[in-house]
């Protein structure tokens, strides 16, 4: 999450949608946010406390978490925006990225259908570990009452574009956006990972992403 008060807005980072590269390119209209300083101050003791004083808004907190911290006027006048990534493609990305820096995490395959299959199958109990692509990504964007609370839904797929527009409505010239953390170990189209039974778990599994982000 990426928060500038001086240009109101705030970015909602949801993991493995481009986001890197967004916070990458308004990094330095950041510096220049006067209230920069005090919140990173803010963020280095809660760091050094362990994250027991709650003064850090994490990089991939759901949108909710800034509703309840910020004072009601405050959040309502930014600029609230994240970015989405087809469902299926995510979940190869987030095997490439799991396979390549925590391969412990991959619960024993090593291959793409069988690390699909034991996380989302429906006959167990949820696999919960350090693969965030699991989460839905409507859960980041919503309310207590389940309403989308931002203000732009931007797409991975044409990401350029959408940065452009976001930044068009904060207000900014866009910046550049770097190619930060690109996969080298994969250049296969995703569906090609894919076949009908693992195809239709990523569809029962995001349905609600699937529905209401078209």
């Amino acid at each position: 999450m990426l928060l500038s008060l001086k240009h109101q807005f705030l970015f909602v980072h949801i993991a493995k949608t481009g986001g890197t590269s967004v916070r990458a390119a308004l990094a330095r209209r950041r510096w220049a946010d006067p209230w920069y300083w005090p919140m990173f101050v803010c963020s280095r003791l809660s760091h050094l406390s362990g994250h027991r004083i709650g003064s850090k808004l994490p990089r991939h907190a759901k949108i909710i978490a800034a509703q309840e911290l910020l004072p009601r006027e405050v959040f309502a006048a930014l600029f609230k925006f994240a970015f989405v990534r087809n469902p299926w493609d995510l979940q190869v990305s987030s095997f490439h990225h799991i396979r390549r820096e925590r391969p412990r995490y991959l619960g024993g395959h090593e291959d793409f259908a069988g690390f699909l299959r034991w996380k989302l199958d429906p006959e167990r109990p949820p696999q919960y570990h350090l693969d965030t692509s699991i989460a839905l990504q409507t859960d980041y964007l919503i309310d207590l009452r389940g309403n989308l609370i931002v203000d732009f839904i931007g797409r991975y797929e044409r990401l350029e574009q959408d940065f452009g527009e976001a930044c068009a409505r904060i207000g900014i010239d866009p910046p550049k956006l770097p190619h930060r953390r690109q996969a080298r170990d994969r250049s296969t189209d995703y569906r090609a990972y894919y076949d009908d039974e693992t195809a239709a778990l990523v569809a029962r599994h995001f349905a609600p992403d699937i529905e209401r982000l078209g």
